[in-house]
């Protein structure tokens, strides 16, 4: 055995060596994954396989980089800093910028961030004299981006009876139009949204043979980690250029699959024997992270799954702490329990403030966590919260960046034109919008040239639209003589930022000139880093349009603190990846962990504890549960009912005895559903709700004469009072206060009451 590869035991040796042909490595929670995949890479290089052929994709900048400074310490520098190595975003993204010519893109083109999209969406729906209330823009994204993830286009979107018959169920029968204007939008300002990386770059493979023919001879061998979150688009992108060598190998874990709402089809990872007859199967199973304890009850909760692909992890650490369990009257008793364990738990055993993380099904159930953290002076950090790229003052200086780089970009010429105040006002940006529409050409044509397109304007305006131009064609020009820091130096101060908020003479004022500081500090550090700091590619300048590609490709993942000594609080979702020796799952109970949106079917409810086996897999030494018998939500006290899932604990393994005496299993059966040919796009967010009971007793009363004041029954809510009733037909809607839970507003075609 060649000596780096001495620190591998026999599974993962196995997998790391058989380098050619199909191979599919299940990694069960903290087995070494990422150690295959890194071992791997330097495998091929050390066989002599060119850095240039080998293509490692992952889901965030970090892992990719974590991976690449693996792979240096294990072989050396030399050749390993030429991998492809990054995320499918960004690797797709530098595809485009070399091929996007064949689909009508420049090489310069922008990426929308979320927030850009929303604004863009915001307007269109403005624009079309829609009622935000009625077309939410944050749906409407969501509506879009999971259509482009299953490969759905504009005019594919419109044709589909299904998914428009969806769409005007749920009163919102404009989307594909919306959808229509949204994208002939982004093509007008060169620009193109996260999903359109992966959705053009699939377009672009299917519609130039010779392109794919191209990428599947440079990409000889292929890896994919995290395989069990792929989408549709990045499944078929991968298949296609594995499609010559067949030499693909995907890492992950389908107890782990936990991203559906994204569009991630657990499917690709338990297809992938059908797609590869002959691939070869790995099982790492050794556990190197958790205790006996947390390996065994995370073993037992995920085997009441049927949908998976079986193995037995196991590890040889400790037998360590039974699970804790935390019984709370109410959340904000919920709150303040758990911030004594942790409190207790640095004191006793001296304990820094990152050895814990509270982790729970949703955003909103950070309230009662904070403050009770406050209340003992402990200090945190809220994953997913307001990132240092989404400040006011950093998008405004960003924007500015992006219209040098791309004048096309309509979203940052409109955030731009008036910032710093300038004069031009909101009655001459309505004109240039008309104009430009009318002469279908991009707003910056019109700004930079108002007489060609007969824009009506005063000579003053008309003076300060040709000022703001020049000035930007001046930064494009610097920008190709000079590195990205000089320019954006140049950028901050002669456009005024600078100076406006340095003028406010506030602490928010400064605090914002702080944080432009802090940009330019961090582009000169990119600068410097030269060919490094761009995954290796050895035409990197350093130049301000490689920066700008680095930030908008960056993800909630990579975002660092620079004091890390805090607990951490985040949803499941954003602590997969991640390990802490404390671990403290809340919120446990039935309708909100699993979700009422997600136990309508097997499917949905077996990914709901998909999520909670990665919960559990994220402690270390001890884990600790916690459910309250009431909690506000949407702003009603709800009693609650403890969560199927502490039923499903192994009881021997928890420290304080459980059983709710609820029978979650007889008297709930899930439904065996088959996957829909467009998964959660045709009825998203209009699921029928689930009324099957142990008896089957339970039959409701047609409901088309229902009125407000009737007293109602429902099958799971129990008894209620209808409070209004709106609609009519397919898309009568009641709203009911029920006893048990509080608010709930129902689609009566699906919620099958019975009239008291």
């Amino acid at each position: 055995m060649e000596d780096y590869l001495k620190g591998l035991n026999k599974e993962q040796y196995e997998a790391v060596v058989q380098t050619d042909g199909p191979v599919m490595v299940i990694a069960g929670a903290g087995s070494g994954k990422t150690r295959v995949l890194t071992f791997r890479v330097a495998h091929l290089l050390q066989k002599g396989v060119d850095p240039f052929n080998v293509l490692a994709l992952t889901f965030t900048n970090k892992a990719a980089r974590e991976m690449k400074e693996r792979v240096i310490r294990l072989i050396g520098d030399g050749e390993a800093r030429n991998v492809w190595m990054g995320t499918f975003h960004s690797v797709f993204a530098k595809i485009l910028r070399f091929e996007g010519q064949h689909l009508g893109y420049p090489s310069n083109f922008t990426i929308y961030d979320t927030d850009d999209t929303k604004r863009l969406i915001k307007n269109i729906i403005t624009d079309m004299k829609l009622d935000p209330k009625a077309y939410p823009p944050n749906f409407v994204r969501a509506r879009i981006s999971m259509a482009k993830s299953h490969l759905i286009g504009p005019e594919e979107y419109a044709q589909n009876t299904e998914i428009t018959e969806a769409d005007k169920s749920g009163a919102k029968p404009l989307i594909k139009d919306i959808y229509k204007t949204y994208q002939l939008r982004l093509k007008r300002s060169d620009s193109m949204d996260f999903d359109d990386l992966l959705f053009n770059t699939y377009i672009l493979f299917r519609d130039f043979p010779e392109v794919l023919y191209k990428y599947q001879q440079k990409f000889k061998y292929i890896l994919v980690d995290e395989y069990q979150d792929t989408n549709h688009a990045q499944y078929l992108i991968v298949k296609k250029l594995a499609a010559n060598t067949e030499n693909i190998c995907v890492v992950g874990d389908d107890a782990q699959s936990i991203y559906a709402f994204r569009g991630a089809n657990i499917q690709n990872i338990l297809n992938f024997r059908k797609d590869y007859p002959d691939y070869k199967l790995y099982k790492l199973e050794q556990n190197y992270r958790s205790t006996k304890v947390i390996v065994e009850a995370a073993n037992k909760i995920i085997g009441f799954n049927k949908d998976q692909i079986k193995k037995t992890v196991w590890t040889d650490n400790d037998e360590g702490n039974k699970i804790g369990l935390i019984k709370a009257t109410s959340d904000n008793e919920e709150g303040k329990l758990v911030a004594d364990a942790i409190f207790a738990a640095k004191m006793t055993e001296q304990r820094p403030n990152s050895d814990f993380a509270i982790l729970y099904r949703t955003n909103a159930q950070s309230r009662a966590m904070e403050e009770a953290l406050r209340k003992l002076n402990i200090p945190y950090r809220i994953y997913g919260g307001q990132s240092f790229y989404s400040r006011k003052e950093i998008k405004d200086l960003l924007a500015y960046f992006r219209l040098v780089i791309n004048h096309n970009d309509e979203e940052a010429l409109q955030r731009v034109i008036n910032t710093p105040a300038r004069g031009i006002g909101k009655t001459t940006m309505e004109r240039i919008v008309v104009v430009a529409d009318e002469n279908n050409v991009s707003l910056w044509e019109v700004v930079s040239s108002p007489g060609k397109f007969g824009l009506q304007v005063n000579t003053g305006v008309a003076t300060k639209l040709a000022n703001f131009a020049t000035m930007i064609k001046s930064f494009a020009a610097e920008m190709k003589k000079k590195e990205a820091y000089e320019v954006a130096q140049l950028i901050a101060n002669t456009t005024g930022l600078v100076r406006m908020y340095r003028e406010e003479d506030t602490p928010e004022g400064l605090s914002r000139v702080e944080n432009m500081e802090e940009l330019l500090n961090g582009i000169k550090e990119f600068s410097e880093r030269g060919a490094e700091a761009n995954e290796g590619d050895l035409e990197f300048q350093g130049t301000l349009d490689e920066f700008m590609q680095d930030v908008a490709l960056l993800t909630d993942a990579d975002q660092d603190d620079e004091d890390n000594d805090k607990v951490s609080l985040m949803t499941i979702h954003a602590a997969k990846g991640l390990e802490f020796p404390y671990v403290f799952i809340v919120g446990l109970e039935e309708n909100l962990f699993p979700s009422i949106q997600s136990i309508s079917t097997r499917a949905e409810l077996e990914e709901e504890r998909r999520l909670f086996y990665v919960a559990l897999t994220r402690a270390e030494t001890k884990a600790t549960l916690s459910f309250a018998e009431s909690r506000y939500r949407w702003g009603q006290f709800t009693i609650t009912e403890p969560s199927r899932f502490l039923d499903e604990v192994d009881e021997a393994l928890l420290e304080t005895p459980f059983r709710s005496g609820l029978k979650h299993h007889s008297a709930r059966p899930e439904r065996e559903t088959a996957a829909p040919k467009t998964p959660e796009l045709s009825r998203r967010n209009l699921k029928p709700v689930d009324n099957s009971s142990e008896e089957k007793s339970f039959v409701p009363d047609d409901t088309g004469d229902l009125v407000a004041g009737m007293e109602v029954e429902h099958d799971k809510f129990g008894k209620g009072k209808v409070l209004q009733v709106e609609g009519s037909g397919p898309n009568k809607k009641a709203t009911v206060f029920f006893n048990s839970v509080g608010k709930k507003n129902l689609l009566l075609r699906f919620a099958k009451l019975k009239i008291v």
